[in-house]
């Protein structure tokens, strides 16, 4: 897999748990349903500000890896 090098897979968060607690958050009191579509919206959102549909290739790649049919 040729994947880009201008795709951060380093840490690069100052404070990870902080932004892990802020993701957590935006989902508390959400439904099941709630939560997916508050997924997607982010995901689009980042999409459009990363703009680089090759990156964003690489990103789904890398995000995908180890994944299995069964969805674990």
């Amino acid at each position: 897999m040729n994947l880009s090098t201008r795709l951060r897979t380093e840490d690069h968060l100052a404070n990870p748990d902080d932004v892990y607690n802020l993701l957590i958050e935006a989902h508390r009191d959400l439904s099941p349903e709630q939560s997916r579509l508050l997924d997607a919206k982010l995901i689009l959102l980042l999409t459009n500000h990363i703009g680089d549909p090759a990156l964003l290739a690489d990103a789904i790649a890398i995000a995908k890896t180890g994944l299995t049919a069964d969805g674990s």
